[in-house]
């Protein structure tokens, strides 16, 4: 059986482990909805690749959520951003 004749350092295991690692992702932004996405996949938010509809992600949807993502889509498209503004004490006690 074999045995090592001396004991490893932590450091000299360290060393040899240092390559193992995970390592983030290579993401891109969709220009459809703009959201991170993988490259040449398609994007799981709006369903293009290569500005073309292949996943018709709207339909799957509940009615409510539609209404959001359809009015998320319009508001990417115009380029229009609308800031909520912070709510002062007297609006967060009437609600």
């Amino acid at each position: 059986m074999a045995v090592p004749k001396k004991r490893h350092t932590k450091s000299k295991r360290n060393k040899r482990r240092m390559h193992i690692y995970l390592q983030e992702p290579a993401l891109t932004t969709c220009p459809k909805c703009g959201k991170k996405t993988r490259f040449h996949t398609v994007c799981p938010y709006c369903g293009y690749y290569k500005e073309r509809e292949i996943i018709k992600v709207l339909e799957k949807l509940t009615k409510k959520e539609r209404k959001e993502k359809e009015k998320e889509i319009r508001v990417k498209e115009k380029g229009e951003v609308k800031k909520k503004k912070p709510l002062t004490l007297k609006e967060l006690s009437k609600k």
